[in-house]
């Protein structure tokens, strides 16, 4: 397995919405060719066309597929109240949100999803959960070329790029199932 620098070696999962493995545990289990995806999903078409992708790879390979949905922090510092319950709104549509998709892994891959909400800069979130899931191999998010490099596609491979420790798959929003079937 790969060697990731940086981290305190937990295995923490903040917000996660399904039972921890050890990491040790993952990586003991580990079986060449099996990979975990991880996918960013944020409720746009092209997030679940990554998805529909992941879930097909991991099919085919008897992978695994994670889905991680990064809340973005409001700033009502000055109405603690009214943050607090922006929060906890946008914490119960991310978790709808997992929820939708994890049926949608199931019907692709036959398997059940492991669901995370994170709170904080998107970038900071996505490198915490690889540091802290070593069972993950490939990182996987959804564009839309219609648009050019969105924000996220376009902070990854600027910002990210040099401190990911596991590949980017980008996968076009413009892909057809049977596209994705053939490619899989």
């Amino acid at each position: 397995r790969r060697a990731r620098p940086g981290g305190n070696g937990s295995t923490t999962h903040r917000d996660s919405m399904s039972d921890d493995t050890s990491t040790a545990t993952s990586r003991a289990s580990h079986v060449a060719g099996q990979v975990k995806f991880l996918v960013c999903v944020d409720g746009s078409p092209p997030s679940k066309v990554a998805v529909h992708y992941a879930c097909k790879r991991a099919k085919n390979t008897e992978g695994r597929v994670a889905l991680l949905h990064v809340v973005q922090p409001a700033d009502f510092r000055q109405w603690s109240g009214v943050e607090e319950m922006m929060r906890e709104e946008r914490r119960g549509e991310a978790e709808a949100l997992l929820q939708d998709l994890a049926a949608d892994v199931n019907g692709w891959a036959g398997i059940m999803p492991e669901l995370m909400v994170r709170e904080g800069r998107i970038g900071d979130e996505i490198l915490s959960v690889i540091d802290e899931d070593r069972s993950i191999d490939l990182l996987c998010v959804g564009s839309n070329p219609a648009e050019g490099r969105g924000k996220l596609v376009s902070f990854l491979a600027g910002h990210l790029a040099g401190r990911l420790t596991i590949p980017l798959i980008i996968v076009p929003g413009t892909l057809s199932d049977e596209q994705i079937v053939n490619i899989t």
